[in-house]
């Protein structure tokens, strides 16, 4: 259902200040606080409206009204401005990953901290997860000090690279030829088609450069063998604490108990609902986890050469700041996509 302009504006400020505040929130508040250029009366009218609409609620006999899930997915939907992330916040962020990482779950649990700590709420971060891969390229080229770098590349995008030993007889024409007899070989095979009666007749054929031939098969079969990984970083746990939703001893025991296990964990950022800009919003009972429906989740993903490989996500209550968080979610993904870029070197 579509508001009118006025309903919008008292909801708006209904949400905003209780979001703020966590206190219930009245039609003197909105008309002090909030320049709508209408009277407190009015505003009751409009409040009373929106009430039997479904947008806002009476908790318990307070006198003032908080925000119905229907009410924040409508403000989520409709009423929400995208905004860019302040500067400070970018800051914030990037600065975090000031000291270079030479391996992915540093990088992951470096996003997992960074992500709770700038909205507290808790925060989740999935492992990239890679399909099987054939290979697409091996390339050996020589260095100096008698070395050469071996480089295999996956069509999933995935790269690796390892310096190896040369042996003094070798040249940059009998590296060029192992590179060549190895892609006109094995390009386009998956682990799994890469017999050993293939892995023979290339030994034989590369008779004389048995150690380059072993590392760079070794090489190979790390790279495509790359499994799924299934692991989902969490920080920010004790971050429920901080919210006065979860006052409640019993709340945050089923919460935390559910934050433990890895099913839901996995739940929580693979179930869908991708709006056009990649994220995705839950409120409260919209997450099909049971226990969650006092909470909402924001997830988006990242990727690796246009394939989702990942994703990212944090968990507040319904009251959290979602312009915010939906702002920051947004800016991590985007830089962890890029970070994977440049990890694996495409």
């Amino acid at each position: 259902m579509t508001l009118d302009e006025r309903k919008q504006k008292v909801l708006l400020a209904i949400i905003k200040d209780y979001i703020s505040t966590a206190e219930p929130v009245g039609s003197r508040t909105i008309s002090k606080k909030y320049n709508l250029g209408v009277s407190p009366a009015t505003i009751r009218n409009e409040m009373s409206d929106l009430e039997e609409l479904g947008y806002i609620e009476q908790p318990h006999t307070s006198a003032g009204r908080i925000p119905s899930n229907l009410g924040y997915r409508y403000y989520v939907d409709c009423l929400m401005k995208k905004k860019k992330l302040s500067e400070d916040d970018q800051k914030i962020i990037l600065g975090g990953y000031k000291s270079k990482v030479q391996d992915i779950r540093t990088v992951l649990q470096r996003t997992n901290t960074i992500l709770s700590s700038i909205t507290n709420y808790t925060s989740l971060v999935t492992g990239p997860q890679f399909t099987k891969s054939n290979l697409r390229h091996v390339q050996l080229v020589s260095l100096d000090n008698g070395k050469a770098l071996v480089v295999v590349v996956a069509d999933n995008g995935m790269a690796q690279t390892r310096i190896i030993d040369l042996p003094q007889t070798i040249n940059d024409i009998d590296l060029q030829k192992i590179s060549q007899v190895m892609n006109a070989k094995l390009q386009g095979l998956s682990l799994g088609h890469i017999k050993m009666t293939l892995i023979k007749e290339i030994y034989f054929e590369l008779a004389k450069h048995t150690h380059i031939f072993n590392a760079t098969m070794e090489l190979i079969q790390e790279t495509l063998n790359l499994n799924p990984e299934e692991k989902v970083y969490l920080s920010g746990t004790l971050n429920i604490l901080n919210q006065p939703e979860f006052s409640e001893i019993g709340k945050v025991k089923t919460l935390l108990s559910l934050l433990e296990q890895d099913r839901v964990l996995k739940d929580i950022v693979s179930e869908g609902n991708l709006k056009e800009d990649g994220i995705s919003v839950k409120i409260g009972g919209e997450n099909r986890v049971q226990g969650l429906q006092d909470c909402s989740t924001i997830t988006a993903t990242y990727e690796l050469n246009g394939k989702t490989i990942g994703s990212v996500g944090v968990i507040g209550p319904t009251r959290m700041d979602y312009e915010k968080a939906v702002s920051i979610v947004e800016f991590m993904t985007q830089h962890l996509s890029q970070m994977m870029k440049d990890f694996y070197g495409h």
